[in-house]
């Protein structure tokens, strides 16, 4: 079966791809971009299965099914509120939440190999997803996060946190009294609850709350550097591919 990944955060694609390789299914091409997955789909066979990311650093995955004529079968990977999805369900599509689960993986899989071959795979309505991005139903994000300190539970608010980060294996409030909170929870894990207006991630290791940015400053191979106006304990540095994302969430 020739299968393959379309997203943007190069990490997120290996670790799918890796998960893949352990359910004995090899995804060997992966693609970054619409432009770049529109030139590869031009000149190359099309796959049975494609894993496609929703949000891609140079604009929505749907603009490729737009410019090309795709029959793959697709299953979304998306770090969208399952609520705002139920739309795909009615156009026979299947997605998996990020972070995605090893389980849900293969039920997917496993419903893609179940499928009836004479059946038109792909029945798309992209205007009406568009549109259901667009204007998504809206949802919660937190408030505050609970944190162990001793004996005791601390409250913090959201509008008190400067940063989170990682570190070796551990996930970190920083907040504008300069202290470090540990939390139960990863930074993927963290995509769904942290409100994205006023949080963004700028690598693998930082999100930065954007009304703690003190200075943005160019730094060496096209990226930007971060100074916040209390966390000085490393470089904060915005991932070259990140940067066109991180420069229109300023906006």
């Amino acid at each position: 079966m020739n299968i393959i990944i379309i997203e943007d955060e190069k990490p997120s694609a290996r670790r799918l791809q890796r998960m893949l390789t352990a359910l004995d299914f090899e995804a060997n091409t992966m693609l970054h971009s619409v432009e770049e997955s529109i030139e590869w789909f031009q000149n190359n066979e099309h796959p049975d299965l494609i894993f496609l990311d929703i949000q891609l650093s140079d604009g929505l995955s749907f603009e490729i099914f737009e410019a090309i004529d795709i029959k793959s079968a697709v299953i979304f990977t998306t770090a969208y509120d399952e609520y705002a999805l139920q739309a795909f369900k009615l156009n026979s599509i299947d997605y998996l939440l990020k972070p995605i689960d090893e389980d849900d993986l293969k039920n997917a899989i496993d419903k893609f190999k179940g499928r009836n071959p004479q059946k038109q795979d792909v029945t798309l309505n992209f205007e009406d997803i568009k549109k259901l991005l667009v204007n998504p139903i809206e949802r919660e994000y937190k408030k505050r996060f609970s944190v162990k300190v001793g004996q005791h539970i601390k409250l913090i608010p959201i509008e008190d946190i400067e940063c989170v980060y990682s570190e070796n294996k551990g996930t970190y409030l920083f907040t504008t009294d300069k202290r470090n909170y540990l939390l139960d929870l990863t930074l993927d894990q963290l995509e769904d609850e942290l409100e994205p207006q006023v949080f963004f991630r700028v690598n693998r290791k930082f999100f930065i709350n954007i009304n703690a940015i003190k200075d943005i400053i160019s730094y060496t191979n096209s990226r930007l550097k971060i100074i916040l106006k209390h966390y000085d304990e490393e470089d904060i540095i915005v991932a070259r591919e990140r940067v066109k994302d991180f420069k229109n969430w300023l906006d």
